[in-house]
């Protein structure tokens, strides 16, 4: 095949996926991310395919991938030729008649309008754009949602508006164009130098300059060489890579397919976790449709360039997301970290020059590319440009997907996109970076989110988790948790983990039971710092930051638990008899005469109630009630009314006139 007859083919595969992504007849899609498919979105899509099938509205349903905001999946999009693309949130399948019956005419759709979140009138693949239509100027756009305000999409430019399982869809969306691009009238130097202009740094967490590994790579003289992804995403709450493969798998493909080229690499493969079913299944397509394409396999475009990509799936083991670690374990061993040097790019995989980028660093190649270094590096910061993928969950209203320009600060993230948290409590922390992170505070929220900014606070950017934290949180439990979880997936090599990670476990939960001195968080401060200095891996050199900064910044927490033998946020269960009681400023026995009024032991109760309140009259109906803001009777319907029962105890004793015998009987 010459190359003009491929790029006749992918030019008609490129005008198919560009009818598909704006059809020329009705369309409904839902996002099937593993999130949505949690919250009931392939049930809506069977709901909305049946309709359709018996509907004469000829509308298509379509499947995409997860557009983020994965608090409100199920998300639904729906559109008329001409008109705005319509988003809605939290759709349910007993809708689905309706949303097919809306889709038959202008009338229709526009009542439908009526009911959307906000619309989508044009949209910015980077790499192509599609005009929807104008209209309904009493909607928002999609991106003056508060979720999405400051938002940009470069990495998630494609998800939740393409099928990620059509390859047409991709090409219609520009996709493969960095690609062409690339290994039509771009040497391999010329590629790299392309990566330096945009100063794209590693997005597993490092930091490290991009280019730069792929000119040691280059420089090898060894030219059977390897290109692997790391997407063994371990981190407790971080699902960005997920939702990349599962949205948008040839933008990885495409992104190693050009990082080959420039390296001369022949080979490839993803190292992805098990655990990730839907990512695996659509990658695996995704590299056999592109092979079928010629994007991938002998002669790419009718070039003498070869390349081609395996999947190998990985056990969890939170090591192995190390590169000499993931090595080890991709060739068959236990998945245990070398010291380095030779680094990987001078022996690596089956004792190849290999180079490992995770998977957000290589999505951003294809738009890199496409686009250029210069236009890239027009987003952050000068020395943190481009954009980042964040998870942000936790104690906050909006939960899902954030990509930010790097710089952007951080109460942007927490108070706009997350929109604070829920109710009248106040965010506390934000885990940055998962278990290698640090926990910074809430007067440090003006924090730039970069990596030399975070770095300042003792956190790190890491893969990109963010985990808000509030009242209800307790800090030493948030330690206790995060070196629990290392100390476990240690691997055990060398001593400084092995040991110290066990030995500051010992200690945080010796805290958490109220068994430590004020010595020992002295102890566990040398041990940490000992730890960070002298692992061997990065698993062992950043588990102490959740240590370091929760003894900085809430050190307070600490010696409450030390000296008071209280856990304010009432989660170290030896600390407190429940919620109410340790909500209480009093600390008062609140089960308590609340058993003893439920057996009717009146006087009873308001002797209990006296040892910790003189005053349960006046205080029943002065009192701000902490212990209401706790009671897990709200769980069922609403708090128990303590200043009632207050109130009640004092004023019936008072009316009994026994009273002073109650008081008597203390004061003896």
């Amino acid at each position: 095949m010459s190359a003009t007859s491929n790029t006749k083919d992918l030019g008609a595969l490129r005008q198919a996926g560009l009818e598909r992504i704006r059809p020329s007849r009705p369309f409904v899609s839902v996002g099937l991310g593993t999130c949505g498919i949690g919250n009931g979105a392939d049930t809506l899509r069977d709901a909305l395919q049946a309709a359709a099938a018996t509907s004469h509205s000829k509308a298509v349903v379509r499947r995409v991938g997860c557009f983020g905001f994965c608090a409100a999946e199920p998300l639904v999009m729906a559109y008329r030729p001409g008109k705005p693309v319509l988003l809605f949130t939290d759709v349910k399948a007993s809708r689905a008649t309706r949303f097919i019956e809306s889709l038959a005419d202008d009338a229709a759709f526009d009542k439908l309008a009526k009911t959307a979140t906000a619309k989508i009138e044009n949209w910015d693949f980077r790499t192509a754009s599609v005009d929807f239509g104008a209209g309904f100027p009493f909607l928002p756009t999609w991106n003056e949602l508060p979720f999405f305000k400051g938002q940009e999409k470069i990495v998630l430019r494609d998800a939740g508006l393409i099928d990620p399982e059509s390859i047409e869809e991709y090409l219609g969306a520009g996709g493969y164009s960095g690609l062409v691009r690339a290994l039509t009238s771009m040497k391999p130097e010329v590629v790299i130098e392309e990566l330096k202009k945009s100063k794209l740094r590693g997005r597993g967490g490092a930091g490290f300059p991009t280019y730069r590994k792929w000119e040691i790579m280059r420089a090898q003289a060894n030219t059977s060489r390897v290109v692997i992804c790391n997407a063994d995403e371990g981190d407790p709450g971080a699902y960005m890579n997920r939702n990349e493969i599962e949205s948008d798998p040839h933008m990885l493909v495409e992104g190693m397919a050009i990082g080959a080229y420039a390296m001369g690499a022949a080979e490839g493969f993803v190292y992805v976790r098990a655990e990730y079913p839907l990512a695996i299944e659509r990658l695996n397509k995704a590299i056999a449709d592109a092979r079928a394409a010629g994007l991938l396999g002998k002669g790419i475009l009718d070039t003498d360039f070869s390349f081609d990509i395996e999947v190998t799936t990985g056990a969890g083991a939170f090591v192995c997301g190390e590169e000499t670690a993931l090595i080890a374990s991709a060739e068959g061993k236990a998945g245990r970290p070398l010291p380095r040097p030779p680094f990987p790019a001078q022996r690596g995989y089956m004792g190849k020059p290999t180079n490992i980028n995770n998977v957000e660093t290589w999505c951003n190649v294809p738009v890199i590319i496409a686009r250029g270094g210069d236009w890239f590096a027009g987003f952050g910061t000068p020395l943190s440009t481009g954009t980042k993928v964040f998870s942000l969950v936790g104690k906050v209203r909006n939960t899902g997907l954030v990509e930010l320009p790097l710089g952007t600060p951080m109460d942007a993230m927490i108070y706009g996109m997350g929109e604070g948290a829920e109710g009248r409590k106040k965010i506390k922390a934000v885990q940055s970076g998962g278990p290698s992170g640090g926990c910074v505070p809430a007067k440090h929220f003006d924090t730039k989110i970069d990596y030399e900014e975070l770095s300042k606070l003792g956190a790190i950017m890491g893969s990109g988790g963010m985990v808000a934290m509030d009242q209800d949180n307790c800090m030493v439990d948030v330690a206790r948790y995060f070196v629990g979880f290392t100390a476990g997936e240690s691997c055990g090599k060398c001593t400084a983990c092995r040991e110290g990670l066990t030995q500051m476990l010992h200690i945080l939960e010796a805290v958490s039971r109220g068994e430590a001195v004020e010595t020992d968080l002295d102890t566990l401060a040398d041990l940490a710092e000992t730890v960070r200095d002298s692992g061997l891996c990065g698993l062992g050199q950043t588990a102490a930051n959740p240590v370091l900064t929760t003894l900085k910044y809430f050190r307070n927490e600490y010696m409450r638990h030390i000296r008071e033998k209280r856990c304010e946020a009432g989660v170290c269960e030896s600390l407190y008899l429940a919620l109410c009681e340790n909500s209480c400023p009093m600390h008062m026995n609140i089960p308590g005469y609340l058993q003893l009024l439920k057996e009717n032991r009146i006087e009873e109760a308001f002797e209990l109630t006296l040892r910790e309140n003189p005053l349960p009259g006046t205080i029943g109906r002065i009192c701000h009630f902490h212990c209401r803001m706790r009671c897990r009777r709200d769980q069922l319907d609403e708090p128990v009314s303590q200043g009632e029962i207050h109130r009640y105890l004092a004023d019936t004793m008072y009316k009994m006139g026994r009273e002073r015998g109650v008081y008597n009987k203390l004061i003896k």
